[in-house]
């Protein structure tokens, strides 16, 4: 994950178009296809159930225009709040032929929301005020060609992580046999990767996909079935690899977008992310590699012969050392380690066979 917020959510692209857990702990359970805790539902997919005028709604709007950004040696962009609120429009309006009539005079016709005006007023207070993240406060962020539900205690996927996507997609395009295997997703957080990977197995292939959180794997849960992809992926409730007992040996592909942030740098990200995004989701202990070597060690058991595995991490100081790790400290069990930079050309990613 790059420590920014990704491109926000809107209803610019409604059509089709780490991650989250921190040292190991001794907890699993088996989540059904309703998980018990409800997620929020995205803004946009809300039922337009509320009304106000057009007047009052434009009021809403040269408000949240003019209201203050409090000083910060690392403010919002002013184009990108600009985006926010044509985007925050969009999403609470039924019609959005009302969007390009902000500007103009007074008219009382009546319009329907999915939200409320005071609500409209509280989470753009909290945007600009509190630096909440836009996707927290719309309920979603564009992944790919997703439009994934993500709120508050669960982390937002970024761009970059979609290159996960993109090498699985490579590797099973070369091995059939992967294709038609068991993949698991571990701290799936919003579900992101698994569907991504969902997508590109399809019914042949199975992916569980594990998260500590049960924020998580509510809104993952949700993300799964709101795609119809409930038969290929299988959410479950516990920490990394404790969930996955019954499958020891037999993965045919392992993924994982772990914490991998310094604690001590925590406190210097971006506000939308190190005072909102879950720390669960960023803090990988002091050098940021607690959750990524307990991955590599996990792999060498959890992974059958031939399986795949791709790990993210923070660039290329983490990327060497991971590398280092597999063909020294953990010599014999990975063959053709490789780094594979991000869409940036950042070293981000490593991935490899297991012997």
């Amino acid at each position: 994950m790059k420590l920014s917020i990704p491109r926000a959510c809107g209803s610019w692209c409604k059509s089709p178009v780490s991650t989250t857990l921190h040292k190991p702990i001794s907890f699993y359970s088996s989540i059904p296809s309703s998980s018990p805790l409800k997620p929020q539902v995205p803004l946009f997919l809300r039922p337009p159930i509320h009304s106000a005028t057009l007047s009052d709604l434009q009021k809403w709007h040269h408000w949240a225009k003019t209201l203050p950004v409090p000083h910060s040696d690392d403010p919002p962009d002013p184009t990108l709040l600009r985006r926010e609120l044509k985007w925050l429009l969009e999403d609470a309006l039924e019609d959005h032929s009302s969007v390009p009539q902000m500007g103009s005079h007074s008219d009382d016709r009546p319009i329907k929301l999915r939200t409320s005006l005071e609500q409209l007023h509280s989470v753009w207070r909290q945007r600009i005020e509190e630096r909440r993240p836009f996707q927290y406060v719309v309920g979603c962020e564009h992944w790919r060609d997703l439009v994934l539900s993500v709120q508050d205690g669960v982390l937002i996927p970024r761009p970059e992580t979609e290159v996960f996507v993109d090498l699985v997609g490579d590797v099973v395009t070369k091995n059939g046999d992967l294709t038609q295997g068991l993949w698991a997703d571990l701290g799936t957080g919003s579900g992101a990767i698994a569907i991504g990977i969902g997508r590109i197995l399809g019914p042949r292939g199975k992916v569980i996909a594990t998260d500590l959180s049960p924020v998580a794997v509510a809104v993952a849960s949700f993300n799964v079935q709101r795609y119809s992809l409930q038969d290929i992926i299988e959410i479950r409730q516990g920490s990394w690899f404790e969930p996955l007992k019954d499958v020891e040996g037999k993965l045919s592909g392992l993924v994982s977008n772990p914490p991998y942030i310094p604690s001590d740098h925590i406190s210097g990200l971006q506000p939308e992310v190190g005072w909102h995004e879950p720390r669960l989701a960023l803090d990988g202990g002091v050098d940021g590699i607690d959750a990524l070597l307990h991955l590599c060690n996990g792999a060498a058991s959890m992974l059958k012969p031939g399986g795949f595995f791709i790990f993210e991490t923070n660039g290329e100081k983490q990327c060497k050392f991971l590398v280092d790790y597999m063909e020294n400290e953990s010599k014999g069990n990975f063959y053709d380690v490789k780094i594979v930079p991000d869409f940036a050309g950042i070293q981000r990613f490593v991935t490899g066979f297991h012997h």
